[in-house]
């Protein structure tokens, strides 16, 4: 290792990128602080999938048996038409690009937890507050925090997601580095009236997809309620009440069970409003704050990819901060190795798009018609993105 034991670290956000790299860095000596605004670990939540490189990184970290157990082992995804007839019914890795019996599938409240349990009695994890302020001294980072308290950090790492506190702190408005992909959706969870078990379904009309996924036989599925928008509904993110009409405003069909989930969508205290969207940064870090994650490079849900990646570059970062003195250096090694994986994925966002909400007739007529041979639906792009690093060792680094 290079002379770096006793640097001290702080992270901001504790979802997936946070506990990994917390991981990461106490197996190689560093002081590691992570704050989280939320009150604890998040539970629940729908699933997520590990694939490529990044199950590779989950078994450096010996979590494998784990998520094999967490499995949720989705079996298959069904397509109807607008008035609820079935098209047709394919394996999720026809979809997915993955690999059938290698990819993991879990709920994002269990990955959480898998990364949390190593680390919670090594690492200090501050729940309930946010950074408030940040100094970057040149020598150090003075940070106050939204509880009042001041402490001093000699590294910063932002890992606070698609709309991270960090970014903003250090880098600037979202604005500039958000790039909208034209898609609004709502997410919630509503009871299991369907019969739904290991599944997914999808309603489609051009430019909209209405999606009910049940991983477990259980009484609550997840429903999406996802459709094109040339605009950003800025408006409706200051109004809840808002959201809530300009999605029902978009589903008005009385077919299938589109009524159902509008009016549980409008109910729901889970309800989950947000934009397709991706980060592009020019670059990752600014002195001694750097980002990881959602927070320096979004892929967007479309893609499938943002956990992989997020577990891809904490192990990366911690990898390059234990190898290198100088975290300019690291900083640099990182964004070096990590970059060019990370906007593979996000690439594939346009890729998962044209499948799973097709905006034109013509568009979903071609996928319609690919589902009779899987083959079709997917590109070689994706079996390729998941797994377009191959991971340096940082054995040397501990």
């Amino acid at each position: 290792m290079a002379h770096s034991t006793h640097r001290t670290i702080l992270i901001s956000g504790a979802s997936i990128a946070g506990p990994s790299l917390a991981y990461w860095l106490d197996r190689y000596g560093f002081e590691v602080t992570v704050v989280e605004k939320a009150p604890t670990i998040r539970t629940g939540g729908y699933p997520i999938d590990i694939r490529g490189t990044a199950r590779e990184v989950a078994d450096r970290m010996g979590l494998l048996p784990q998520l094999r157990k967490a499995h949720v082992d989705t079996r298959k995804l069904s397509y109807v038409d607008a008035d609820g007839h079935l098209i047709g019914a394919v394996r999720p890795e026809a979809i997915t690009g993955g690999a059938e019996g290698l990819d993991l599938e879990v709920r994002r409240g269990d990955l959480a937890d898998a990364l949390y349990a190593p680390v919670r009695d090594r690492v200090e994890f501050v729940f309930n507050d946010s950074i408030a302020t940040l100094d970057d001294r040149g020598d150090r980072v003075e940070v106050t925090f939204d509880s009042g308290a001041h402490r001093t950090f000699d590294l910063v790492i932002g890992a606070d997601g698609l709309h991270s506190n960090t970014r903003r702190l250090v880098f600037g408005p979202e604005e500039r580095f958000h790039r909208y992909l034209g898609h609004t959706f709502a997410g919630f969870t509503l009871p299991n009236e369907f019969g739904l078990a290991h599944e997914g379904v999808a309603w489609n009309t051009p430019g909209r997809v209405a999606v009910l996924y049940a991983h477990e036989p259980d009484d609550r599925v997840h429903g999406f309620l996802v459709f094109r928008q040339d605009e950003p509904p800025f408006d409706a993110f200051r109004n809840p009440g808002a959201q809530r009409e300009l999605v029902a405003t978009m589903f008005p069909e009385p077919t299938w069970h589109i009524p159902r989930m509008v009016a549980a969508m409008r109910a729901a205290d889970d309800l989950y409003f947000d934009i397709v969207s991706q980060i592009h940064m020019p670059t990752w870090a600014h002195g001694r704050v750097g980002l990881v994650g959602d927070a320096a490079h979004a892929t967007s849900f479309v893609s499938g990819q943002g956990s992989s990646v997020a577990l891809v570059g904490a192990y990366i970062l911690a990898g390059e901060l234990a190898t290198h003195a100088d975290h300019a250096a690291a900083f640099a090694a990182y964004e070096r190795t990590a970059r060019p994986f990370a906007e593979q994925n996000q690439a594939l966002a346009t890729s998962g798009a044209a499948v799973t909400i097709p905006g034109t007739r013509e568009a979903l007529d071609a996928r319609n018609a690919a589902l009779l041979n899987p083959a079709e639906l997917m590109g070689a792009e994706f079996s390729a993105a998941y797994t377009g690093l191959v991971l340096p060792d940082y054995n040397h680094a501990g």
